[in-house]
């Protein structure tokens, strides 16, 4: 596989710069203290973002990356409070229920790896309506192992739409792709997933 190349965007411009894919990445930001993600979900990067995204652009949202989509409307639900109100940092299992996406074909199904999780907003919550469609049409990505460590439906850690391409995650895959920084190398297969898929195995 040939090599790519990192592209940094900048939320104040609509401007993709060609590039064939968008992480969404972790971290706070400013505006969190309205509902996390709802004032970036406006930032002019987000119109090109949702514009391409319904049109097959491959899209991933990890943490609060995942509350903008869902506050795009790109995903449903939403990324409430942790159950405790506590702030979780920690190594997380998860299993792989989905491996039909754009960034998780690279794993096997049911695969369970561990990534960290680190959030204090991220419980996903949706009424029984939609969890009956993200259930019932495989929409589940990856769910917790164990107890339910910030009180998401279903254990869902990760939800993707109906056509693939966009993924929301809560915990960090990108801090799972060396032994050496992280827990595993578990994560590393989000990107190789999507990589394959552009560019070929």
């Amino acid at each position: 596989m040939p090599a790519q190349s990192a592209v940094s965007l900048w939320h104040g411009s609509d401007d993709l710069k060609e590039v064939s894919a968008v992480v969404l990445p972790g971290g706070f930001s400013y505006g969190d203290y309205l509902r996390c993600g709802a004032i970036a979900s406006f930032a002019p990067i987000m119109s090109s973002i949702i514009t391409a995204a319904n049109h097959g652009f491959p899209v991933l949202g990890i943490c609060n990356g995942f509350q903008i989509l869902c506050e795009s409307h790109l995903l449903p639900g939403a990324l409430t409070r942790n159950k405790d109100l506590h702030f979780l940092c920690r190594p997380q299992l998860l299993t792989i229920e989905n491996n039909s996406t754009l960034w998780t074909h690279s794993f096997e199904k049911n695969q369970e790896i561990l990534i960290p999780l680190k959030n204090g907003e991220g419980s996903f919550q949706c009424d029984d309506h939609t969890l009956q469609i993200l259930e019932s049409e495989n929409r589940v990505v990856a769910r917790y192992v164990g107890e339910n460590p910030n009180g998401s439906r279903n254990l869902i850690a990760g939800i993707t739409n109906e056509r693939g391409n966009i993924v929301g995650l809560m915990p960090h895959p990108e801090h799972a792709i060396d032994n050496l920084t992280g827990p595993s190398e578990d994560g590393l297969a989000f990107f190789t997933s999507v990589l394959h898929s552009l560019v070929g195995r």
